[in-house]
């Protein structure tokens, strides 16, 4: 199984970029793991909300495969503790059997097409984070889930 994290707009902040590269490395000593992209929609000051949440979920759908299980990072989403997410992806690692793929959003959030296709929805927290924060949270997250399924001592009770 490979596990894709599916982002709209590239990491502009440098730190950000530094940090996810980093968990990046990490995650694929445990599972393949990788980050694409969806570009920011060109004039998007001239379009509705609703508008660029069709065109985003357009340009989505197009980099999904018919076989993918999708995830959306929703603030709606079921939320996990740590130890659950590893036992989330444990589970996703016997079941799923070629992508996993986990979905950011733009900042209006996702279309009604891209929620039809979602398999599952997942929260990282509560509160609100930047587009950029998510992309590293998600990727700790997942480094410290490969962590606790594999008794390594990053991640304490």
């Amino acid at each position: 199984m490979k596990v894709l994290l599916l982002t709209v707009g590239k990491t502009d902040d440098l730190f950000f970029a530094q940090i996810i590269e980093e968990y990046k490395k990490r995650v694929n000593y445990y599972i393949s793991f990788e980050m694409n992209v969806v570009p920011d929609l060109r004039n998007r000051k001239n379009l509705t909300e609703k508008e660029q949440k069709t065109e985003e979920g357009n340009m989505i759908l197009k980099t999904l495969q018919s076989s993918d299980y999708i995830v959306l990072l929703d603030d709606k989403g079921k939320q996990y503790s740590s130890v659950e997410f590893a036992r989330f992806m444990e589970k996703k690692t016997h079941s799923v059997s070629k992508r996993l793929v986990f979905v950011i959003g733009g900042p209006y959030g996702f279309s009604s097409e891209i929620y039809d296709r979602a398999n599952e929805k997942l929260s990282l927290s509560k509160l609100t984070f930047t587009h950029q924060m998510v992309r590293v949270v998600f990727a700790e997250q997942l480094y410290r889930a490969m962590t606790i399924l594999n008794n390594e001592p990053y991640h304490h009770e």
